[in-house]
């Protein structure tokens, strides 16, 4: 008896005393909890003089799944590509005096510089629209986040929408909402194309689970995208030697316009 009342004095020292420190504590797992894996066509994308774009295969299987749920549609997956972070600068211009100049610019934190998303039905369809901002998913949910001083909301949402519009006419942002499609019971498989201007560096494919409109779990894995050839070699001398790469690019123009002129010269 003694032994058991010092068993539970000790727990109950353990919960308190990992409240008092900020954590929690500790939870058994459920082992059939649903969840997903995923595979890729390939892990590596070349870009070469002609490349024209590709399209990107994300194989996937999901895993203690509810029969009936899956027979009636209540999974969803959405997969998505990133391509590399970096701060983007959207510029507005403005006609003065005949003359088109950039009058105010904003810039965001840290946006892909590419995405393409793919998914078993339309976003809107699959969990609401506060799930949807919570994890980033989609063009419209991404959080746009401006570095400095913005003038007011009005204006900042002018600068996203048009954040939003050039990416999409670039063809840098896409998505396609029939993209992901069930081969079978639990086995997916969705498409994503790569525009022919995507970045190069490592993109990241990433694969969200909804069951019923909630969100279940997410996978991820590295895709690298690499130039190769001639771009690569120009790629590298821009910016491991731009002092010489801009005296050639110089001197290259100056003997095409040289040459140009003697071929189309009139005697």
């Amino acid at each position: 008896m003694r032994a058991k009342l010092l068993a539970v004095v000790t727990v109950l020292s353990a919960f308190f005393a990992s409240e008092a420190a900020g954590q929690v504590p500790f939870q058994p797992t459920t082992p059939d909890m649903e969840s997903l894996d995923i595979g890729t066509s390939t892990s590596e994308i070349a870009i070469t003089s002609d490349f024209r774009g590709a399209d990107l295969t994300i194989f996937g299987a999901l895993t203690n799944t509810d029969a009936l749920l899956l027979a009636i549609g209540q999974y969803d997956v959405v997969v998505t590509l990133e391509g590399p972070r970096d701060e983007a600068t959207v510029r507005h211009k403005e006609r003065l005096f005949g003359i088109w100049v950039n009058r105010n610019s904003m810039t965001f934190e840290r946006m892909p510089q590419s995405y393409s998303l793919a998914s078993t039905r339309p976003l809107d369809e699959i969990t609401a629209q506060q799930a949807l901002v919570d994890l980033g998913l989609g063009v419209d949910h991404m959080p746009l986040t401006p570095t400095g001083y913005f003038q007011s909301a009005a204006n900042l949402a002018e600068f996203r929408e048009a954040f939003r519009r050039l990416k999409q006419t670039s063809g840098l942002y896409q998505s396609d909402t029939g993209g992901v499609r069930f081969v079978s019971a639990s086995l997916f498989k969705a498409t994503l194309k790569l525009p022919a201007n995507i970045p190069d560096g490592v993109h990241m494919v990433r694969a969200y689970l909804f069951k019923s409109g909630e969100f279940l779990a997410q996978r991820e894995l590295p895709l690298r995208v690499i130039k190769t050839g001639i771009e690569d070699s120009i790629t590298r001398a821009a910016h491991d030697q731009p002092l010489s790469y801009g005296v050639l690019a110089v001197l290259l123009a100056l003997i095409t316009g040289w040459s140009a002129s003697l071929m189309f010269r009139r005697d």
